[in-house]
């Protein structure tokens, strides 16, 4: 049975905590982390939200972002932000491992 929808106001504040799979590393080195950043402030220019803070471990991430009336909901927003991210490192990862 699927979960029921989130019932939010278009304006809200969220901490946001996402961890990567069975909490393995999410970031495995520098670049991993500037690519992030760049992820999230091209979806911050798309979505317009506000960012107030944020921590990125080595195996986990915290978001503290408030949505607006004019942006997209939290949902929308690390339902781009979180795929985009990975495509990107998968495809860094992979072409560093076909360089040795």
């Amino acid at each position: 049975m699927p979960r029921t929808a989130r019932i939010a106001p278009k304006e809200n504040v969220y901490h946001i905590l996402t961890r990567g799979n069975n909490r393995q590393d999410v970031f495995k080195d520098e670049k991993d982390y500037q690519k992030y950043i760049e992820v999230l402030k091209k979806y911050k220019e798309k979505f317009k939200f506000k960012i107030y803070h944020y921590v990125l471990m080595r195996n986990h991430i915290h978001l503290v972002l408030e949505t607006t009336e004019r942006g997209g909901s939290m949902a929308e927003i690390m339902k781009g932000i979180n795929p985009v991210f990975q495509r990107q490192i998968q495809a860094h990862r992979a072409f560093l491992a076909r360089q040795i």
